[in-house]
């Protein structure tokens, strides 16, 4: 079979030239085409039940991680100047295209009661810019009042305060959140330079912005360190700046093919599928490298260069099938796994592999057919006196130690096999940046100051309409036993909730005293339930936390990135306590959101992963057997 392609590809090179370089430049066509991805990494298949409970959840109550996060720690934030320059930063941000809402200390919302019209308003805590620092230190003393934001927009402990700057669905998945994270980035840089302030940066949105940033630049990044460290490669074996050049090259047209087709099936570039382009070079150069030194040295034992290019197609071409099949298969079983990020990663790496190694097995001997015979100092390093002595030392081992060579294998692999038992299989959010990276110091600020930014939420189904407040609203009161479990783990930020709205009514009621600020008695319940729009979403901000039939509503909690090994343990823990309070019987209560995502994310994946080298090393096996039957 060999020997037949060989005679045919050499009698007809220009044909085959012409098959590999109009493909190559479709691709090209087709890979200038190609965009980076900005949805969420979809690990989970669609019909994962954790995948599928979560969508339902934010098809319900929308979006969980929409919120990017600005903070900073200031004892002098409540001074005229600079809480005034907040103020016209959170309104300047809220104004965007693309941003929803804007939270902030002054833009926040009181309750109001509106005897006239028997109802609660939410009216904004500041009606005017306040003129003097007693009408700033009259605000201060009315926020610290509403203990409804104590713990989620500032921290009168560490000083700390926060804006809280809420993305519109379509502006979230797309290239327009970058540039609203880099706009709201320069505008608050602004604001912290001004009055000499280190602003801090989290929050869903702004850590998947910036981890695309990343992926694109070291995408570019990793793609010219494998050029330049395959081309010095190259330059020590060879010596020759032409076989560097055009083996840089043809594995570069493998690149361009990779990028094609990963454009051609739909995919987008990932922080996955962007390691692509640098592994097809890292992989194709060796394919190069061996059809190179081989061509060379028969070309040194008979001094025919047809002859030499017949034979090096003949006996590499089979060892580089085995090498790039076996590869291929290495990425191909992740097809397996079910999760669309591995699949399409998988998929494509496999198909770049073998379409690597055909454009190298072609163009390689095609080039060297039209390039002069290789001089004494291009095939110097086929005598080098130092590899060759390390080979023959090599060679003698094996030939004459075989008993101490199985039992030296067996050690080592006994010990990576102990290795094995004691690796800890835990990921983080941001486990792929250094302590140092500000991403990580800022998350740990919010993390220390807030409790945390990922968001964490439990959904409550009472399996009837208007059941969050029937028989007495015992619904609330068990939210609130529930709420007050949870938050005893210091993992956990303080909640947010209809029952949290329900103390705020409360507080109103009760003339605005902070000490109301709490789940009122059933009699008093029923009083503030007579005025229209306390319990109920009369206000947009309530739509979020309780659907329109009254029958299910959620506890939402920001939380530490601890990862996936501890909020397994946790949800472990509070999965009893949640029973103990809410009866299975009457009521469904699931966790989601974006960190139960990520735990069963991680989990999924290493059990895949697993699964797929079994199958790797199976299909391996029969390549193996059918080429070399035995």
């Amino acid at each position: 079979m060999w020997k037949a392609f060989s005679g045919i590809l050499l009698r007809n090179k220009l044909l085959f030239t012409l098959a590999i370089l109009l493909p190559t430049l479709f691709m090209g066509w087709r890979a200038s085409r190609m965009e980076l991805s900005y949805d969420f990494a979809k690990i989970l298949p669609a019909d994962d039940p954790t995948f599928v409970e979560y969508q339902e959840f934010k098809k319900r109550f929308g979006e969980d991680g929409n919120v990017m996060i600005v903070g900073f720690a200031d004892k002098n934030f409540f001074t005229i100047n600079e809480f005034n320059d907040w103020y016209h930063l959170s309104k300047t941000i809220k104004i965007i295209p693309g941003i929803k809402e804007v939270l902030s200390v002054p833009t926040s919302y009181k309750v109001s009661l509106n005897d006239s019209l028997s109802a609660f308003e939410f009216t904004p805590l500041i009606t005017r810019i306040p003129r003097t620092q007693k009408d700033v230190d009259s605000i201060k003393s009315e926020v610290e009042k509403l203990r409804f934001y104590e713990g989620i927009i500032y921290n009168k402990q560490t000083n700390a305060t926060l804006m809280a700057i809420t993305f519109n669905g379509a502006t979230l998945n797309s290239k327009r959140r970058i540039e609203i994270v880099n706009e709201v980035k320069l505008l608050t840089e602004d604001f912290a330079l001004k009055h000499q302030l280190e602003m801090h940066y989290s929050g869903m949105p702004f850590i998947r912005s910036k981890m695309m940033e990343k992926v694109a630049s070291e995408m570019s990044l990793f793609l010219m360190l494998a050029v330049v460290i395959t081309g010095i490669i190259l330059w020590m074996f060879f010596r020759s700046f032409v076989n560097v050049f055009f083996s840089i090259i043809i594995v570069a047209m493998g690149v361009v093919w990779s990028l094609g087709i990963l454009e051609l099936f739909g995919f987008k570039i990932t922080i996955l599928s962007g390691l692509i382009p640098p592994l097809i070079m890292v992989i194709g150069i060796p394919n190069c490298i061996f059809l190179i030194n081989k061509y060379q040295s028969e070309y040194i034992a008979h001094g025919n260069k047809i002859k030499g290019l017949a034979r090096t197609i003949e006996t590499i071409g089979v060892t580089l099938f085995l090498a790039n099949i076996t590869t291929s298969i290495g990425f191909g079983v992740l097809y397996f796994t079910k999760s669309n990020l591995l699949v399409e990663f998988g998929v494509v790496a496999a198909l770049s592999v073998m379409a690597t190694y055909m454009i190298t097995l072609i163009l390689v001997p095609v080039i060297l057919f039209i390039l002069p015979e290789p001089r004494e100092k291009h095939t110097r390093h086929l005598e080098g006196k130092r590899i060759n002595f390390l080979l023959s030392f090599v060679d003698r081992i094996v030939q004459t130690k075989r008993r101490t060579i199985y039992l030296v294998t067996t050690l080592i692999t006994l010990v990576g096999f102990i290795g094995i038992l004691k690796v800890s299989f835990v990921g983080y959010v941001v486990d792929d940046l250094p302590e140092k990276d500000p991403i990580y110091t800022d998350l740990k600020f919010f993390e220390k100051t807030f409790g945390g930014v990922l968001p964490f939420e439990i959904s409550i189904d009472t399996k009837k309409e208007n059941g969050v407040f029937a028989e007495n609203a015992k619904t609330l009161y068990k939210m609130k036993r529930l709420q007050d479990s949870v938050g005893k783990y210091p993992e956990f930020s303080k909640p947010v909730s209809i029952v949290e709205a329900v103390k705020f009514s409360y507080q109103a009621y009760r003339g605005g005293n902070p000490n109301s600020y709490r789940l009122p008695t059933i009699s008093d319940l029923k009083k503030i339930s007579e005025y229209s729009g306390s319990l109920s979403s009369q206000d947009n901000r309530l739509k979020s936390f309780i659907d329109s039939s009254k029958r299910i509503t959620r506890i939402s909690f920001q939380m530490a990135d601890v990862g996936s090994q501890k909020i397994k343990e946790l949800t472990s823990e509070l999965r009893p306590k949640i029973d103990s309070i809410f009866d299975p019987k009457e009521y469904k209560v699931s966790m989601t959101g974006h960190s139960l995502v990520f735990l069963k994310s991680n989990d999924y994946l290493l059990q895949n992963l697993l699964e797929s080298l079994v199958i790797e090393i199976i299909l391996i096996a029969l390549v193996g057997m059918a080429l070399f039957r035995s």
